[in-house]
């Protein structure tokens, strides 16, 4: 695996290791694996901050991907599509229950300070057609909030964000390109006498 970058943008100076950058994302979405960013970036706390639209190449780790679908019952709920029940909410390593199946987080867009959020997704429809799904905004500071889980939805996003920062630093799913063709090796040639020619 590559290490992390410490800074998104070029390092200041030559040879001198760079402290890690202070990264805010603003909005996320990922299809077909790859991540597509929205944020801005400050070298220290007091420089300005510096916006960017990324897109990674490389298709996004595992440990993203569990942190968007934690999102999956958050989106079911303030969408209206599924009623909360019992065996709802699963642990942490476990996977989501089988009533969840339909539904992915695709994305989530960040409010003013990140004091709120919302999220994007959709849900795989019988007869195999897409409703995409956009939750209303749920502010995390919001005293008279509608919405019982803005805490628990908090800490989740907290991990989510956790992860995409790691994404734009560098953390990916290992992908190695297979030769084409196999490359002869000393063990697997073999030399064939030609007939002597009269």
């Amino acid at each position: 695996m590559s290490s992390l970058l410490p800074v998104v943008g070029p390092a200041s100076g030559h040879d001198q290791e760079a402290a890690a950058s202070i990264i805010t994302i603003q909005k996320v979405k990922v299809k077909d694996l790859q991540l597509t960013c929205e944020f801005t970036e400050q070298r220290t706390p007091d420089a300005p901050p510096r916006a960017f639209a990324l897109t990674c190449a490389e298709q996004i780790h595992p440990d993203l991907s569990h942190a968007l679908s934690r999102l999956v019952p958050h989106l079911c709920l303030l969408t209206e599509q599924l009623a909360e029940t019992p065996d709802f909410w699963p642990d942490e390593a476990e996977e989501l229950p089988a009533l969840f199946e339909p539904f992915t987080v695709t994305g989530f867009s960040m409010g003013k300070h990140q004091g709120g959020v919302t999220l994007i997704g959709q849900r795989e429809l019988t007869g195999g057609r897409v409703l995409n799904l956009t939750a209303p905004y749920q502010s995390f500071d919001d005293e008279r909030a509608s919405y019982p889980y803005t805490g628990l939805l908090e800490a989740t996003l907290a991990t989510a964000l956790a992860e995409v920062e790691a994404a734009l630093r560098g953390k990916c799913t290992e992908y190695r390109q297979l030769d084409l063709f196999e490359q002869p090796t000393a063990a697997n040639i073999h030399v064939v006498p030609t007939p002597p020619q009269a």
